[in-house]
C-alpha cells in the first residue's frame, strides 16, 4: 500500500498543480508539504489540513485520514492484512477456476494443489512463539457499571499496546482501571489484561459486559441462584466499602477473565523488585 505522501504526490502532478499552488490553496508552507510528501515528519497532519487537502486534489472525505491511522497501525498489523489480502486474491482465483475448468481439471494441471498450497502453507512456527500486541482500550469502572467506548477503532487497533509474559490470545485486550471497588489489589490506573480464552470460573475477577447499553464493570463474579432458582451472577468488590451487585445471568453478555496486571513500579514500593511493573494475578 502506498504512503500518504506518496499518494499525495501522485494525485497531485496528475491534476499538473505544483506544491506551491497545493500549498497556497490550503493556506500551509510548502516546504511543510514537501515533508509530508517524503514522508519525512513523526507525527501525521492535522485532521483539518488532511481535509483541505482531499477538497484541493479531489479525494473523498476521510480517504487520507485513514491512510495516516494505517501507517500508524504497528507493523505486525499491517502484515496480517496484506496476508488476508493475498488469500482472498488467491480464493478468487480458485473459485473462478472451480467455475470455468472443474474441478478434474484443475486437479490434472496441478494448479489446484498449488493453489491450496498457497492458501494454507505448512506452519513451521509454534504458534506460542509469536508475540501478542494486546489493545489497551478505554478503561473499566471498578465501581459503578459505565458505559464502555473502544472509542471507535477498529478490532485489534489502538493508540497503545501492552504486552505481557506467556500471554499469547490473540483476542486479549487490556483497560485501565477506574474507581476504587477492587482495592487493594487493584489501584485506579492499573492496567489490567484480559483473555477470553481464560476460564471464567466462580471466584475469578473479571471484565463484565452487561446487556443493557454496553455498561461494563471490573469484579470479582460468583455464580449463584436467587430464591427462585433462576441463575444469577454476583458481582463481587474486593472494597468492602461497595456492595456486591446481583445479576441475572441473561442480563450478563460478556464475561472476561483478568490474568494480568501491570503498573508502574513507583506505584507498589513493596512489590518485588525482581518481577518488574507486570505481576501475575492472585488467583482466588
Amino acid at each position: 500500500m502506498q504512503t500518504l505522501g506518496q499518494v499525495m504526490r501522485a494525485r497531485r502532478e496528475r491534476l499538473g498543480l505544483t506544491l506551491s499552488g497545493l500549498a497556497s490553496q490550503i493556506g500551509c508552507a510548502k516546504s511543510y508539504l514537501s515533508t509530508i510528501e517524503n514522508d519525512r515528519r513523526d507525527r501525521p497532519p492535522s485532521e483539518l489540513l488532511l481535509q483541505k487537502i482531499e477538497v484541493v486534489l479531489g479525494f473523498q472525505s476521510g480517504d487520507l485520514l485513514a491512510l495516516t491511522w494505517w501507517q500508524r497501525s504497528p507493523q505486525r498489523v499491517r502484515d496480517e492484512v496484506a496476508t488476508m489480502r493475498n488469500r482472498f486474491h488467491l480464493a478468487e482465483r480458485l473459485a473462478g477456476l472451480l467455475a470455468s475448468q472443474g474441478v478434474d481439471a484443475i486437479h490434472q494441471s496441478g494448479e489446484l494443489k498449488k493453489l491450496v498450497d498457497q492458501l494454507a502453507p505448512a506452519q513451521n512456527i509454534e504458534p506460542t512463539a509469536i508475540p501478542v500486541q494486546i489493545p489497551v482500550i478505554n478503561r473499566v469502572a471498578a465501581g459503578y457499571p459505565r458505559e464502555f467506548t473502544d472509542l471507535g477503532y477498529p478490532a485489534r487497533l489502538a493508540d497503545e499496546y501492552v504486552a505481557a509474559p506467556d500471554i499469547h490470545d490473540p483476542d486479549a485486550f487490556a483497560a485501565r482501571v477506574v474507581g476504587e471497588s477492587m482495592a487493594s489489589i487493584y489501584s485506579e490506573g492499573d492496567i489490567v489484561v484480559f483473555s477470553p480464552e481464560a476460564p471464567t470460573l466462580s471466584g475469578s475477577d473479571c471484565f463484565v459486559r452487561l446487556a443493557r447499553d454496553d455498561e461494563t464493570t471490573f469484579k470479582r463474579i460468583y455464580f449463584e441462584q436467587d430464591a427462585r432458582e433462576r441463575d444469577c451472577i454476583r458481582l463481587q468488590p474486593l472494597n468492602s466499602a461497595f456492595p456486591p451487585r446481583v445479576e441475572r445471568r441473561e442480563n450478563v453478555a460478556g464475561l472476561y477473565a483478568a490474568v494480568y496486571v501491570i503498573r508502574p513500579v513507583t506505584q507498589r514500593p513493596k512489590t518485588n523488585p525482581a518481577s518488574g511493573a507486570t505481576a501475575p494475578l492472585p488467583r482466588s
